[in-house]
């Protein structure tokens, strides 16, 4: 079972704190490939239950370094100085190999630590410039939803905060239980970190319902051979059209957004069934073994058989 802390620091926010404590701090473990979930608690400067989470096992920010996962939500105070015990905590526990996650402007208590030196970071975008200003020792990026260096991670502004968590649950207990969180609270599934922050607006009038029926047609037919003519076709709409619309919308193209829907599915059924590669890469439209063998391993980091071992369902 992960331990995960969450610092609720003196400026701590509570739009990005509930976040935290929606994602980890509700019993999903019927979503989990081990039937557990996470070892919740919130860390206080005084060890006592906040306000905010009054139900919530609460200790000293001194249980910080023994924790798995450590959750540092926005601050309103951009100008303070973090409290310097919780600043030498952090430090500590990154010392010792604990994985830290900044959310929103929380990553500015990180560059305080100096657990952001050297690293790519990114926060709201209303504040990065800033960011990069104060701290001219991390590589902030501006274009991002959210950064995973292994150890430290870091999310852009508000919702961004809830991808981030999700890819943290994707990370420990895979796709399907990230998806099925994400189906849960009813917001899109695990995206990932390296889409735009701000969506520039699409070219073309949204119709009333967007491009959802035609991305639903297309998840049911994975199976088979498709092209963005066919796509278009659905929407009523020319292959140019349909480009800029799912650039807009979806900050990738159909092609693109194809592959990653293809992944994704070869990742459920790894999960959650017993079908060979050669079964999978079939129902998932990669064509043979071979093929989604590498475009898995490109995109995943790991081979089917290597994602399967560490993630599949008991």
């Amino acid at each position: 079972m992960f331990r995960v802390a969450l610092v609720m620091h003196s400026s701590a926010m509570l739009y990005e704190a509930a976040i935290a404590s929606e994602i980890f701090g509700v019993d999903r473990s019927d979503l989990s490939p081990n039937g557990e979930w996470y070892d919740f608690m919130v860390c206080t400067a005084d060890g006592l239950p906040h306000p905010w989470l009054p139900d919530a096992p609460t200790t000293s920010y001194a249980a910080i370094a023994d924790a798995d996962s450590v959750i540092v939500p926005s601050t309103e105070d951009l100008d303070g100085q973090p409290d310097a015990e919780l600043i030498e905590v952090l430090r500590v526990a990154h010392g010792r190999g604990v994985r830290i996650a900044s959310l929103c402007t929380g990553s500015y208590v990180l560059a305080a630590a100096g657990i952001l030196d050297g690293r790519a970071a990114t926060t709201h975008w209303m504040h990065v410039a800033d960011l990069a200003r104060r701290y001219p020792q991390v590589d902030v990026r501006a274009d991002v939803i959210y950064t995973d260096e292994g150890d430290v991670l870091t999310s852009a502004g508000k919702t961004a905060a809830l991808d981030l968590c999700i890819h943290l649950v994707h990370r420990d207990l895979g796709a399907s239980a990230a998806n099925g969180i994400a189906r849960r609270l009813v917001v899109p599934a695990h995206r990932g970190g390296e889409q735009a922050q701000v969506v520039r607006p699409p070219t073309e009038p949204r119709s009333a319902d967007g491009l959802a029926p035609t991305l639903e047609w297309a998840r049911t037919r994975l199976d088979q051979p498709l092209t963005v003519r066919e796509m278009a076709g659905h929407a009523n709409l020319s292959t140019r059209q349909l480009a800029r619309r799912m650039h807009a919308e979806l900050q990738a193209g159909p092609l693109d957004w194809l592959h990653q829907q293809r992944v994704v599915r070869a990742q459920e059924l790894l999960e959650r069934t017993d079908a060979s590669v050669e079964q999978i890469a079939a129902s998932c439209g990669m064509g043979t073994a071979t093929t989604l063998r590498r475009h898995f391993h490109r995109t995943v980091g790991v081979t089917p058989t290597a994602y399967r071992a560490t993630f599949r369902l008991g």
